[in-house]
């Protein structure tokens, strides 16, 4: 854990939030504690920060493999990591899944070398499998050989490598791995092409389950309030439009909001009672909810970006 013992008697009765110390997760970590107005100054790359706008709050970082484990055994209170390295760590049942993140979304999944001969799972069980996720991979083919019936040196041998793990087809270790792929390219350009996923997997909030005091319950549910609010207004944007009364329903199902959209009246116009709507879209979707509304009548369509929000 580094440096954590040097601060210990300034980390008494803090909060301990784990953050990945480095990879694939660490920036975009940095970028939601921004969000969230979580300050803090990290000295010499030490592993712990204090938060500055939060006196009763800590930053811890580590790896990110090692964050279930951390939180699971009650060393710290709160972590970010992947999904998938909690099923690794068997940390499962020692968490709680707070919320998913909506972001370091990849899969992991069964390579094996494009130009070879084995097309399916099923060519590959009772072969050799390498990887750095072996409890998973462990799990997913026995599921596999057992369908299939092998037993005893019939089934599948699954081997442990840290890293490099694309390159253990060619160099003849393996007959397919089994590892996380985001773009695919790394796999495409190893000759490698998947065949099965084990699972989809993304950064998720995850906080301890062993007893904690009333304090931090209140801390934890703050920064899961806070964090929420960053990934909703990065999800979502305000569209506010104009309409007649007599459409409210049908606009309702086109803008029906996160829960339900805001309706506050306007001024008649030629005899026609008419209000404005208020509701939260996603991003992806606004142009085309922009041509559903025009079809239905709606009028001044404005779209407005979020900073932060709760919800």
């Amino acid at each position: 854990m580094g440096h954590l013992a040097l601060d210990s008697e300034s980390l008494h009765g803090r909060l301990l939030f784990a953050i990945p110390k480095k990879g694939r997760l660490h920036e975009k970590c940095l970028e939601l504690l921004a969000g969230a107005d979580i300050q803090f100054r990290r000295h010499n790359r030490l592993d712990v920060a204090l938060v500055q706008n939060h006196p009763d709050i800590a930053l811890v970082f580590l790896p990110a493999a090692d964050i279930p484990s951390f939180v699971g055994k009650g060393n710290v209170d709160l972590g970010i990591t992947g999904r998938d390295v909690i099923l690794e760590a068997q940390m499962e049942s020692y968490v709680t899944e707070v919320l998913p993140l909506g972001f370091g979304r990849c899969k992991l999944q069964v390579q094996v070398p494009e130009r070879g001969a084995i097309r399916t799972v099923d060519d590959l069980a009772g072969k050799r499998v390498v990887t750095s996720f072996e409890v998973l991979a462990a799990k997913h083919f026995a599921a596999v050989d057992e369908r299939l019936g092998l037993v005893g040196e019939q089934r599948t041998q699954i081997e442990y490598v840290g890293g490099s793990v694309e390159a253990a087809c060619a160099l003849g270790l393996a007959d397919g791995i089994v590892d996380l792929v985001e773009s695919g390219d790394t796999m495409r350009a190893a000759g490698l092409h998947a065949i099965d996923t084990v699972l989809p997997t993304e950064a998720v909030l995850i906080r301890s389950r062993a007893a904690k005091s009333a304090a931090h319950a209140r801390i934890i549910d703050k920064i899961h309030a806070r964090v929420r609010g960053v990934i909703a207004a990065r999800e979502y944007v305000v569209c506010e439009y104009n309409i007649p009364r007599a459409s409210l329903a049908v606009a309702a199902a086109v803008t029906p909001g996160r829960r339900a959209p805001t309706v506050s009246p306007l001024d008649a116009v030629n005899g026609e009672e008419w209000i404005a709507i208020s509701a939260m879209v996603r991003k992806e979707e606004v142009a085309d909810t922009m041509d559903r509304l025009t079809e239905v009548g709606a009028e001044d369509i404005l779209i407005f970006n979020l900073d932060n929000c709760r919800v």
